[in-house]
């Protein structure tokens, strides 16, 4: 376990942050997709020069049918004409071989110039370690790049932290190039920083803790929901960090009132508060969320003025 010295000593002041920004999916009145307010919240994040992520739980990914899962992959394709973006391979319900499953969706998604994201499901649930590294290998070796993602229960029952050996094994996958950790613990994505540092610097690690914004202090990246509420600011506020700008602190500060809020208890129902912020300044059409999915109550709103307003994104 590493000692508070051993953690300071982590911070790495001038780093260039990859951002990676989760596009929230709008509905509309009748509770569909909206794909023009998807399609402005896309273009607004490459503005911001941030990298895209669809097809994520903030996309409602497990609640999309095969087609509409294609929509969305085909309108970021055209959208973002050749950018880089990732997308989620999710298998999430159906029957099938995990490796022929995940192997299918990670195809779509490199045809359509994507990156993905491999999201944890039933399938990998309580496997042992080894069977886990090789349905990872199994998959990789047909991907030029794939991220993997563990994610704790918090946000989806079937999640699952691993090990730190199980950690260690899929870092030696070449085509692995990263792990989106959303533990939503400090400790334990400081624990594979280390690792990382010791065995594979080059590989990402994607920080998923919208409860601790500065953990890119500490050498990690991001893959993030929030970023979507104001891209913008978060490609400020990176730029901060790498100019050795301490007006880091207070922006991130800022942002990070508007994270707790957000993504306190029930995390799940952080999808609600998107669509509440972003309808609020004007970015979306609705604040629906998708029916089955946890609601936040109206008066959230008032806070979330309140935070909107600190941030300069309201008058």
């Amino acid at each position: 376990m590493s000692t508070t010295s051993d953690i300071i000593k982590r911070i790495t002041p001038g780093r260039k942050i990859a951002g990676v920004c989760a596009v929230f999916l709008p509905l509309n009145a009748e509770d569909k997709i909206d794909l023009n307010s998807f399609m402005r919240l896309l273009n607004q994040v490459i503005l911001s020069d941030l990298t895209p992520a669809i097809n994520l739980d903030s996309g409602f990914v497990n609640h999309l049918t095969y087609q509409e899962k294609s929509d969305v992959l085909l309108c970021a394709h055209e959208v973002l004409s050749n950018k880089p973006f990732f997308a989620g391979a999710t298998i999430e319900g159906e029957i099938g071989d995990a490796i022929t499953l995940y192997s299918r969706e990670a195809e779509i998604i490199q045809k359509h110039g994507g990156t993905p994201i491999l999201l944890q499901s039933s399938a990998l649930h309580g496997k042992p370690d080894r069977v886990i590294v090789e349905i990872y290998k199994q998959i990789a070796a047909n991907c030029e790049s794939v991220i993997a993602a563990e994610t704790g229960q918090m946000f989806a029952p079937y999640g699952q932290i691993y090990s730190l050996g199980l950690v260690e094994e899929l870092m030696q996958i070449p085509q692995l190039a990263g792990l989106h950790h959303a533990s939503l613990r400090r400790d334990l994505e400081w624990m594979r920083l280390d690792l990382r540092d010791r065995i594979r610097p080059d590989f990402k690690i994607y920080t998923g803790n919208e409860l601790a914004l500065d953990m890119v202090m500490y050498g990690s990246d991001y893959l993030l929901g929030l970023p979507v509420f104001a891209p913008e600011l978060f490609s400020i506020r990176d730029a901060h960090w790498a100019n050795n700008d301490p007006a880091f602190f207070e922006l991130n500060d800022k942002l990070q009132a508007l994270g707790s809020f957000a993504y306190r208890h029930p995390v799940p129902a952080y999808k609600h508060t998107t669509a509440q912020f972003l309808k609020l300044i004007g970015a979306i059409e609705t604040d629906h969320t998708h029916p089955d999915d946890f609601l936040r109550t109206i008066s959230d709103c008032d806070v979330l003025r309140g935070i909107a307003e600190r941030l300069n994104l309201i008058k």
